[in-house]
């Protein structure tokens, strides 16, 4: 018989199609994946270690350095989290902002999702049409940030500021296109048979092994699992709305890519009701001016764009977090990422890694 010999090699940190620096050495034998073992740690930051000594105010910023394509979720999670342990109670026009600007930034992040998978993969037209659509979310959310990507929007009792002008019109105006965008997106992309047998039935998932690895969010509901802490475990104003929780069958890569198509139509969804709905009041309790949560601790969780994000806060009753913890879906997300490889090809390795959804600055921080 013939006999090859087997070779690693390493892809990254410096690699496109690793999402940031993200080094996986790969065992191959020829094409064939035989072992793999993912590095990470080159980009940390060491976030929760600075939040010991930034106020709890000065941490917003690092929170959106975190998944900063979906930073909105990473603001909205910690400052709960700090008005669950202060007992808070934020006003309803300010968890209206929320919610849009939350779910705008979902958008957004699904969008670069959408785009990366398509270029990882080799097509370029793929990537260009979801970034157009994205374009038009970052408009919306610089109109009301003033900021394109790491917003620091939220404040602990509200947001930092109002609705502006034109705001809610513009929004009207825009969602439609956008769906129109995805509609175009799932034709151009979903429907090319060569993405389609690059990803039916690779890397499928069974809904056991996703619990078991602690995964959440699309890729968890891509393998049939039908849960959303919007739905399950509702927060802010998420129980007056009505939505659907999208599901795959297979959790393949196919049905993990489908999944965010559906859910940004579910966004959409989501901030037409808001819109309609948003009351008129203040956007800001009425809070401390130095902000000093009693001894205590704080477990909270949302759902971001990646999956289940969690902040574990540790009061000592000074200015400053004694400690911190964040459950970052994108590192929870790439541990499983060495057992969907074994026995793929090399050139699987792009799609699978894209499917999973992940930021470096998630895993790292």
């Amino acid at each position: 018989m013939l006999k090859t010999q087997e070779i690693s090699i390493n892809v990254g940190p410096q690699h496109p199609s690793t999402h940031g620096v993200f080094r996986i050495v790969l065992k191959l034998d020829g094409e064939t994946i035989v072992d793999a073992e993912p590095v990470v740690g080159y980009l940390h930051r060491g976030i929760e270690k600075l939040a010991e000594d930034r106020t709890y105010t000065q941490v917003i910023p690092y929170t959106d350095r975190m998944d900063y394509l979906g930073a909105m979720s990473y603001n909205l999670g910690y400052v709960q989290a700090i008005e669950k342990l202060m007992g808070i109670e934020v006003p309803e026009r300010a968890e209206f902002i929320r919610v849009i600007a939350t779910e705008l930034s979902r958008i957004a992040s699904h969008h670069v999702f959408l785009a990366s998978m398509c270029l990882d993969m080799g097509s370029y037209t793929g990537w260009m049409y979801p970034f157009r659509d994205r374009e038009l979310v970052l408009e919306l959310l610089e109109m009301l940030t003033g900021s394109r990507m790491t917003f620091s929007f939220m404040r602990i009792g509200g947001v930092a500021d109002d609705l502006p002008e034109g705001f809610i019109e513009k929004t009207k105006q825009y969602l439609p296109k956008i769906l129109e965008g995805v509609d175009e997106e799932e034709g151009l992309i979903a429907g090319n048979e060569i993405f389609i047998a690059r990803t039916k039935g690779l890397a499928t998932v069974s809904v056991e092994k996703a619990l078991a690895w602690g995964w959440g969010g699309a890729n968890l509901r891509a393998s049939g699992y039908k849960f959303d802490l919007r739905k399950n475990r509702p927060y802010s104003v998420y129980d007056r709305f009505e939505f659907d929780i999208p599901t795959g069958a297979n959790g393949d890569c196919w049905d993990r890519f489908y999944l965010r198509l559906a859910e940004i139509r579910q966004s959409v969804k989501i901030i037409e009701q808001a819109l309609e709905m948003i009351p008129e009041g203040p956007i800001m309790a009425k809070v401390p001016k130095v902000i000093k949560p009693p001894v205590g601790e704080v477990y909270h969780e949302v759902e971001a764009p990646k999956g289940i994000l969690g902040y574990y806060v540790v009061s000592d009753g000074s200015t400053k977090p004694y400690r911190m913890h964040v459950r970052r879906p994108s590192f929870i997300n790439i541990g499983m990422l060495k057992e969907l490889l074994i026995g793929t090809k090399l050139a699987d390795f792009i799609t699978i890694f894209a499917s999973i959804d992940v930021v470096l600055g998630d895993v790292d921080c």
